[in-house]
């Protein structure tokens, strides 16, 4: 069907030999649902689609959510587009996990790139199911009967501060309320325990005193970013990447500055976590 070439032992795979515009059979999306939630992310070359075939790509996974704080693309509104510039550089700096501000998080994002710089500008992904797998087992049972608060606010606390930044962002605040997830969830698919607090959107730990809380997060986010639970894709010319946000975290590598970079995503619509 398609040559699948892992490129970490934790997560990550590039699939070759499928051209995701005209081959997506459903015997093909199967094989790439499956191999999704067996590496956490998933990797194509060479893909020249329009954004209409990039939307239709990610809703065969399932309905699309969008995003309350970035532009779309004219005429097709799921489609948010990330974009940095010299004179407007990129403010997320952070290891994450997708808008888990929400009540339910996405399941997944379809990533593509339509202007890369000439050098730099990767990003990582790193395996939460790795992470958790790594803990001894008295921090997991400890860690498995808490919940967090994911707060909108918080992950865009640096946009709320610019100028006018809080009349532009009103709406997405008053629609995106803290909203508390277990800090050890249960993948939907896979049945495997993942983390799933990250340092963009988790404010707190629940059950925890203030410091108590503090201490413990601080200690998670340092561990999920082990090297060894990560790997890193460069990007070139419609290159896209396919996600598991339910179980992974990612960052960019923001060291092509002043160069020009811009990718697509379409979030999938996910589950509430348990």
């Amino acid at each position: 069907m398609f040559t699948v070439n892992p490129i970490a032992s934790a997560l990550g795979a590039e699939l070759h030999g499928v051209n995701l515009a005209t081959e997506m059979t459903p015997e093909v999306f199967q094989e790439v649902r499956r191999l999704l939630v067996e590496h956490e992310v998933v990797f194509f070359r060479d893909q020249d689609i329009t954004p209409s075939q990039h939307r239709a790509l990610a809703a065969s996974f399932g309905p699309l959510q969008t995003h309350p704080a970035y532009k779309t693309v004219e005429g097709i509104p799921e489609i948010t587009i990330l974009e940095s510039t010299a004179e407007k550089p990129t403010k997320i700096e952070s290891w994450h996990t997708d808008m888990t501000f929400r009540k339910h998080p996405p399941m997944g994002c379809v990533l593509r790139s339509t202007i890369v710089p000439s050098k730099g500008g990767d990003t990582m992904w790193a395996s939460m199911t790795a992470a958790y797998d790594a803990l001894s087992k008295p921090m997991q049972e400890f860690l498995s009967g808490l919940t967090a608060e994911h707060d909108f606010s918080w992950g865009f606390k640096e946009s709320l501060a610019e100028p006018g930044g809080r009349e532009r962002l009103a709406q997405a605040v008053a629609d995106n309320p803290p909203v508390t997830h277990p800090v050890i969830r249960t993948h939907p698919e896979s049945g495997k325990k993942v983390i799933f607090v990250n340092s963009l959107f988790t404010t707190r730990i629940l059950e925890l005193s203030r410091e108590e809380s503090k201490a413990v997060l601080a200690f998670l986010y340092d561990h999920v970013i082990t090297p060894e639970f990560s790997c890193r894709f460069n990007w070139a010319l419609n290159s896209i990447a396919i996600w598991d946000n339910r179980s992974t975290q990612h960052k960019p590598i923001n060291d092509y500055f002043p160069e020009h970079r811009m990718l697509h995503r379409v979030v999938i619509d996910g589950d509430k976590p348990y």
